[in-house]
């Protein structure tokens, strides 16, 4: 039920104070005669426009995109006519997933391969013929030894007599769209590691206070790092005991036991599998024999539980706040929506903006062809890969390197949270998928509204006047829970013309047993340590400014000493801007100043503004913290993130290097099927097409406020993009919502506001407070055999 707090009413005595022209302030005889008055100031053109735009609306204005969305993802038709295309190619020996074992070739995953950029670009600019739609289909082939995923190209779609099945390679520089893998046998592995647990059951019963037996009693789960170790020949893995949480918060990630086990898992044969070694407290011990007969032994004691309780419990608890219980302010939109979206498309436009939302199973939500004031500023823009490598004391956690694109974001991408993860009144678009063999929809995962952030855009004041510009900025939103953490992605459009990227992380950290962790965290919990890790996130921005042909310019502020011809023999120390230009890859690989005082911009050599300045756009650090991995030469990654050792790149483009990293480089990190590193090979930046590929993230060192959950206040990082002398004004001030208040000791003597019309309604505030009881889940429908007809609505992640 929506709540119904509140009616707020803008009098129309708001509007006369406020006002809604450019009007002088009313001597008070004329202020006695109220809106009468008010009028006999007003134009007749000005009054009419008041009249009819000072209503209230919840609508949503639409707009059709000027061309169709090239880059929006498969239809449900699209997933069904490839699912069945590729079945019928015989060279490829498929099984319907529903009946498939680990040793049979299935379809992993099919999602639209991108246009190449060439062609799309002849289609947005030139008025070419839109580029043939192809399908991208990642196929495991399980029938082998050495299971393996190839990447297809699919089609022309729709699927025709002229469409056809090929490898898709080129876009892989390893030579081959092809990665060895290691988790076909994942249930195997599972029924391994229980029968482990089985063999030292009585030991965990006394030692850790549970059992995982791969029983439906178990109080136990087993979990192994990632990526899997390839050392000496072998691949190994590190398992640890977790306990089961009690109550309804799955915070199984807070609650290590220590005991950890070495598995050899080298092979297809589970026979052959093996363990190699034992880890608790500080000790290893070799062999399961060495392990359990120290455990056995008298003086060999536990450390301490992993107890669930309330600390990992997200729901409200301890006293309540002061005041807490009267409801929050929240945002209002009186006139329905200042953007304009075209829902079909996914198009946006807003203040001299407009885009073209993407969404990948890989990497999640994307932007492209972002343009401002008519002129395309970014063909692309959007997350390519999200790394969280940790370390610690003990085994598992020293080798865990998350490359979270293996999950992918797109189906990690759930329903919104009306009214608390975005505004009640925005626009929500939902977001689709396809795996194993079905498409899945994700109702209202993606979110789109305008909003006040709290604080003007500009302001001044002088002896006799003050002047104040609002501030609105346009928020596209999705939050990705993959694991145990919440990433929440944003991008913000300002009206000065610069876009801001933000990430936020929450969820539960991956904690640590305490036990000799003291240099790689702070004892948080009982048992818990919060074991530090760094998060990475590297973001693609293909800038186009004024064209393709771009150069990157480099302003660095620097100290000076500086005899001036107006102070003869007195130098001066003071600073400078020095301006030059990064012209080649390997100069391109990029630490921000300690002291902020360098800024990189792309720019066009050949447009220049009017005062002879180029016209660029600038990227620099913005809020919270800016990273690069802190480890160096990364065991646990080897080649596979060669995109996270410095914070900023350029590289020359080329549709050949679409993306900095492949989801499947977590299998083989030392033999990637896409190395960032190799992109960098001393190609010219000097006026060619160029792509920058920026990192977000934090150091993230976890202490007693991490729990139950991490907050997006302190876990956030961000970049701004700045137009840098690419207008000749401040675009901002094109906004009517601004005002200038003249006085003169103490008296007001003047108030225009440039057209401004206050709404004069009443407003319910249901209309702004949250629905809650329409939560949907994931909307899975079949595509092999295709029926619409069976789509079912099921819980968030469900196969």
């Amino acid at each position: 039920m929506q709540l119904k707090l509140i009616a707020l009413l803008v009098s129309a005595a708001a509007a006369q104070a406020i006002g809604d022209t450019r009007h002088k302030l009313l001597p008070p005889r004329l202020r006695a005669n109220g809106q009468a008055g008010l009028d006999a100031q007003l134009s007749s053109r000005q009054l009419e426009a008041s009249k009819a735009e000072s209503g209230c609306s919840d609508g949503t204005i639409t707009t059709t995109a000027p061309k169709s969305n090239i880059f929006a993802g498969l239809t449900d038709d699209e997933f069904a006519d490839t699912t069945a295309f590729l079945h019928q190619q015989k060279f490829l020996n498929l099984t319907a997933v529903s009946n498939a074992t680990a040793w049979d070739n299935i379809i992993v995953t099919i999602d639209l391969l991108q246009p190449n950029k060439s062609d799309a670009i002849n289609y947005l600019d030139n008025g070419a013929p839109a580029p043939p739609r192809y399908a991208h289909a990642t196929v495991q082939f399980g029938a082998t030894l050495e299971p393996y995923v190839q990447e297809y190209q699919v089609g022309p779609l729709p699927i025709t007599n002229q469409s056809a099945v090929t490898e898709l390679n080129y876009i892989y520089n390893s030579g081959k769209g092809k990665q060895r893998i290691y988790n076909a046998d994942a249930a195997s592995i599972a029924t391994f590691q229980y029968q482990v647990g089985t063999q030292v059951a009585n030991i965990t019963s006394r030692l850790i206070n549970g059992t995982a037996i791969g029983s439906a009693t178990d109080t136990l789960l087993i979990g192994g790092n990632d990526p899997v170790i390839h050392e000496l020949n072998r691949t190994v893995q590190w398992n640890q005991f977790y306990a089961i949480n009690t109550g309804f918060a799955v915070d199984e990630t807070l609650l290590p036991t220590g005991l950890e086990f070495k598995t050899d898992i080298t092979g297809r044969d589970p026979s052959k599998w093996s363990v190699i070694g034992w880890y608790y407290g500080g000790q290893f011990w070799p062999t399961t024999r060495a392990f359990m007969t120290a455990a056995n032994s008298p003086d060999f004691k536990s450390l301490g539980l992993a107890v669930d309780g309330s600390f990992g419990s997200t729901d409200s608890q301890g006293a309540q706040l002061p005041h807490d219980d009267l409801y929050p302010p929240t945002a209002l939109q009186p006139q329905g929506t200042r953007y304009a979206i075209d829902m079909e498309q996914q198009y946006v436009e807003w203040m001299g903006f407009s885009f073209y939302i993407g969404f990948t199973r890989d990497t999640g939500m994307q932007l492209h062809n972002v343009e401002y004031q008519g002129q395309r500023v970014i063909y692309e823009l959007g997350l390519q890969e999200a790394l969280a490598h940790y370390a610690s004391i003990d085994p598992l956690q020293s080798a865990t390197a998350y490359l979270d694109s293996y999950y992918g974001f797109g189906p990690s991408s759930f329903e919104l949270v009306q009214g608390f993860d975005c505004p009640a009144y925005a626009t929500y678009v939902n977001a689709s998928f396809y795996t194993q063999e079905a498409s899945h929809t994700h109702a209202n995962a993606i979110c789109l509204f305008e909003y006040d952030p709290g604080y003007p855009i500009s302001r001044h004041i002088a002896s006799d006047y003050t002047t104040v510009s609002k501030h609105a900025d346009l928020i596209l939103r999705s939050v990705a829970t993959v694991g145990n953490y919440d990433y929440m992605f944003e991008y913000a459009f300002h009206i000065d013309g610069s876009i801001h990227v933000t990430v936020r992380a929450s969820g539960y950290i991956q904690g640590a047993y305490y036990a000799e962790n003291e240099e790689y965290g702070f004892h948080i919990h009982d048992v818990l340590s919060g074991n530090m890790h760094d998060h990475v996130l590297n973001y693609k921005l293909d800038l186009d400014v004024l064209g393709t042909k771009n150069s990157l310019m480099r302003s660095n502020v620097v100290p000076a000493t500086v005899q001036y011809n107006w102070s003869p023999g007195v130098p001066r120390n003071t600073m400078k801007v020095e301006r030059d230009f990064i012209t080649n890859e390997n100069d391109a690989q990029i630490n921000w100043d300690y002291n902020g005082a360098t800024t990189y911009t792309v720019v066009n050599k050949d447009q220049k503004n009017q005062y002879g300045e180029y016209r660029g756009y600038t990227v620099t650090p913005a809020s919270g913290s800016i990273v690069h991995l802190t480890v160096q030469n990364s065991t646990d990654l080897g080649s596979s993130a060669n995109w996270a050792t410095n914070h900023l790149y350029a590289v020359q483009q080329h549709d050949s290097e679409p993306r900095s990293a492949y989801p499947y480089n977590n299998q083989d990190t030392n033999k990637p099927a896409v190395d960032f590193g190799k992109f960098i090979n001393g190609e010219s930046l000097d006026q060619e097409d160029i792509v920058l590929y920026f990192n977000l993230g934090m150091h993230h060192l976890p202490q007693t406020a991490d729990l139950p959950v991490t907050v997006f206040t302190t876990a956030q990082s961000s970049m701004l993009i700045i137009p840098q002398n690419y207008i000749d004004y401040n675009p901002s001030k094109a906004t009517i919502h601004n005002v200038r208040v003249n006085f003169n000791n103490g008296v007001v003597t003047d108030i225009d506001t440039f057209g401004t019309v206050v709404p004069q309604c009443q407003l319910d505030f249901g209309s702004v407070a949250a629905n809650l009881s329409g939560y949907t889940g994931e909307i899975i429908t079949p595509k092999y055999p295709y029926d619409p007809s069976a789509a079912q609505v099921a819980n968030p992640g469900a196969a």
